[in-house]
């Protein structure tokens, strides 16, 4: 090609041999074709016009892992292109164009009787090494196409092990050598075909997809190429797979246009389908609405409210399918650790609480922030201060170490937890949403762990014996009531051998009421074989501190006078929590070194690897393995997912990453794979999975049962990323999965992330489902049926508005 252009500049100097000079031109030009077309047995990745060959050479180490590690998959350059082209592949085809008419120009000027024997270029796509089901759709990066050998060789062994055909490193090979000669016929082809390439997203059982936003300034430093080139790992549903390795599964770099074509039209007719329109929420509560908690109609009907029934949860027939709106002024939450002091007061805009607490080193208002001084009702010179008080008066709490997952009952703006975390301690924080406004969201902005609940009428949603710990400062709770039904309730998730710590006025206050309160909490807790270790006063602060400690075993039970409080029967099971009534009875302690509760678990670190010691090879795992087996390969599989996937294939800032909710949390494995961050993973068991909750206790994690059919018991905007591992699909069999995903636009804040893994189909209906609401697709991925989808919620928010009747004061 390059002799016709010299061929032409010849002609140009000898204008009176024009005939037998083209007369040569045109059997050069035959004799080139026909070399052209038996040379051209393969499609080869065009390569960017616009990029010079050393950077090739540079984009060729980079990717093949040559540089220490610092590869990068699906890289995003923002500002390079326009979202709009960066769909799919239209946006290499957009690149190539400009390259490509170049090139045929020149073959036009020179060669016009050449253009009908170009037709059999057309057949390219039917090789048999590009497989029309399969593709990867990525966002582009000019070293894409630049793959040392290298790579390409894992590349082909990788796909071997999913079942492509033996022939597709021998054209990777081809594609390889004779990329110069077949350069201009790819990019011819590639500019006929642009016209049909739609710029949108490609849907479809069959295929592999992955699309990636390229336009945040953060993906640019996190999003990082994987081992070997290859893609976020997708696996089924936890262990119930073999851990393998994560491959690529197609040579090719392009799939052919009949594929895009008809996925495409695919994808429009399941958006037309599935398409819905959102509206706003018109309810009393505002931005700050909690659908089981704001059911005013059901509350209103309530015949008494003397057991706080009124902040107890009272859902819906149906959940609701209202987006809710933000607060005026609302902006991205402060990093942890500062959100700990401050938070901005446009997130949550109330001041009553630093009206009537301020004096106490709650919150306070300064300028546009509200602060936290970390001190508290009990504390008001720090919790940390506080904290040191509390195991200097009982040095086996060990922080960190023995003692690893707390309850804080009743925890105000939760300073306690929060400067827990600084002792390696987890703790779960609740109290109501009542008139101490807000304190659970302000606990959630400040990226403390917290949940809305009161203590009334109901076991609160934890397991039996669970806790190592249980925290009330000043919480104000009758616990020597009613046969002391709400302190029992405390005994059931306290595990044998824990303590509770109660920090309050009747302590260490003579008034008539404190010391009646006293003595009946003396008497309660000696009837409930409660050992008082310990009773001081803390000089700083000037309050005190009584530690009561659970036995460990049944011998102060049975030789007890009295048999108040009772001994609950064998058929009530400690571990049934989801809207179960109260009960004025103690469980027995297990003595049976194989049952939980009979030993105490590792000390922490050690606790949320080992497998318990009261798993048997005997029981059945979740995923259908030998119990011990099954934890050992859920947390090896979460731990690869976590450190070649979501660390560095998705784009996510992880610094911006604070709380997180895992949606179906089996063993907890996800948790513990994103230990070593600055994050809290609050693991839900859903009601209808197998009962892992007391696992993942076990391992020093934390979570809480619910039902998904439901709202959470969360204030919206909680969370920054949610992460559902096979969730939706089974969710969907029993709910309204519009609800559900308008439960989970409530609880994740704007900006914050979505992990989904799940089927095709549930991925693909969800995609839409998100799309409608704006949300941006970062990264969609499918094979083999089963899929992953990341994306990033927007701070859209529709303008119609829908009235919901019962959460209207």
């Amino acid at each position: 090609m390059a002799l016709g252009k010299y061929t032409r500049v010849d002609n140009r100097r000898s204008p009176s041999s024009y005939c037998s000079t083209v007369s040569i031109v045109v059997f050069v030009a035959l004799c080139l074709v026909g070399v052209w077309m038996m040379t051209s047995s393969s499609v080869v990745p065009v390569q960017n016009g616009d990029v010079p060959q050393e950077n090739n050479n540079e984009a060729k180490q980079r990717v093949s892992g040559n540089n220490d590690g610092n590869t990068q998959q699906f890289e995003d350059k923002p500002g390079d292109l326009p979202e709009e082209v960066t769909k799919g592949d239209t946006n290499v085809d957009s690149e190539s164009s400009s390259n490509s008419q170049e090139i045929q120009d020149e073959q036009l000027e020179d060669k016009p009787e050449k253009k009908p024997e170009e037709k059999p270029e057309e057949k390219i796509e039917e090789k048999p090494e590009e497989k029309p089901e399969e593709k990867i759709e990525e966002k582009p990066d000019a070293n894409d196409d630049t793959k040392s050998d290298g790579e390409r060789k894992t590349d082909d062994e990788n796909s071997k092990l999913d079942g492509e055909e033996p022939n597709s490193k021998e054209g990777s090979d081809e594609k390889k050598t004779d990329s110069n000669e077949k350069r201009s016929g790819e990019n011819e082809k590639k500019s006929e075909n642009s016209d049909e390439t739609k710029d949108g997203e490609k849907a479809g059982d069959q295929e592999e997809k992955v699309e990636k936003n390229n336009n945040q300034e953060s993906d640019e430093n996190t999003s990082e190429k994987k081992e070997n080139g290859q893609p976020p790992d997708v696996f089924p549903s936890g262990a119930q797979s073999e851990l393998l390795n994560e491959t690529t599964t197609q040579n090719s770099a392009w799939s052919t246009q009949a594929a895009e074509s008809k996925n495409e039209k695919q994808a429009q007719t399941s958006t037309q389908q599935t398409g819905y329109s959102w509206k706003l929420c018109n309810v009393t509560a505002g931005p700050d609405y909690i659908p089981c908690l704001d059911n005013l109609q059901a509350i209103r009907s309530l015949r008494t409210t003397k057991h706080y029934e009124h902040r107890e949860r009272h859902c819906p027939d149906e959940a609701p399918t209202c987006l809710v709106r933000l607060p005026e002024g609302y902006r991205r939450p402060i990093e942890w650790p500062k959100s700990r002091e401050k938070i901005w007061y446009s997130n949550v805009p109330h001041t009553k609480l630093a009206e009537v607490k301020g004096h106490q080193n709650w919150v306070k208002v300064t300028g546009e922030y509200l602060t936290f001084p970390g001190g508290g009702t009990q504390f008001k010179h720090g919790a940390l201060h506080y904290i040191d008080f509390v195991q200097d008066s009982v040095s086996d709490i060990a922080w960190g170490k023995r003692s690893r997952v707390i309850l804080d009952v009743g925890c105000g703006v939760a300073s306690f937890g929060g400067y827990l975390f600084d002792k390696d301690v987890l703790t779960m924080s609740f109290a109501p949403k009542d008139e101490h406004e807000a304190q659970v969201q302000f606990a959630l902005e400040r990226g403390i762990p917290a949940i809305s609940a009161v203590m009334g009428t109901k076991r609160l949603p934890f397991p039996g014996r669970v806790f190592d710990v249980v925290h009330c400062a000043r919480c104000r709770v009758p616990w020597h009531i009613e046969g002391g039904k709400l302190l029992l309730e405390l005994n059931r998730v306290l595990r044998p051998g824990g303590f509770f710590v109660w920090s309050a006025t009747p302590v260490y206050q003579k008034g008539s009421e404190d010391v009646g309160i006293w003595n009946a909490m003396k008497e309660l807790t000696k009837a409930m074989c409660w050992e008082l270790v310990s009773i001081s006063k803390d000089k700083v602060d000037s309050v005190g501190a009584a530690i009561f400690k659970k036995p460990t075993s049944n011998e102060c039970y049975e030789s007890r006078s009295e048999t108040e409080p009772p001994i609950c029967p064998d058929s009530d099971d400690p571990n049934a929590a989801w809207n179960v009534p109260l009960q004025a009875c103690m469980h027995k302690v297990p003595v049976d070194a194989s049952v939980r509760g009979s030993q105490w678990p590792e000390q922490w670190p050690a606790r949320v690897e080992k497998p318990p010691y009261w798993l048997l090879s005997s029981q059945v795992g979740v995923y259908g393995k030998a119990a011990p087996e099954d934890f050992t390969s859920d947390y090896g599989h979460w731990k690869r997912v976590v450190s070649k996937s979501y660390l560095n294939g998705l784009g996510i800032d992880w610094s911006n990453v604070r709380n997180v909710m895992d949606m179906r949390s089996v063993y907890g494995g996800f948790a513990a794979a994103l230990r070593d961050l600055r994050v809290w993973v609050m693991n839900v068991v859903p009601i209808d999975a197998p009962d892992t909750l007391p696992v993942i206790y076990e391992r020093g994690l934390f979570g809480i049962y619910h039902d998904w059919c439901e709202s959470f018991s969360t204030y919206p905007r909680s969370y920054d990323l949610v992460h559902a591992d096979h969730l939706f699909s089974k969710v969907k069999q029993r709910c309204n999965l519009v609800a559900v995903v308008a439960e989970v636009d409530r609880i994740l804040r704007p900006e914050g992330k979505l992990i989904v893994r799940d089927n095709t189909e549930t991925i693909n209906e969800l995609e839409n489902l998100l799309k409608s609401m704006h949300w941006e697709v970062r990264l969609s991925y499918s094979k083999d049926n089963e899929g992953l989808l990341c994306v990033q919620k927007s701070m859209w928010r529709p303008n119609e508005s829908e009235t919901i009747k019962y959460a209207i004061a």
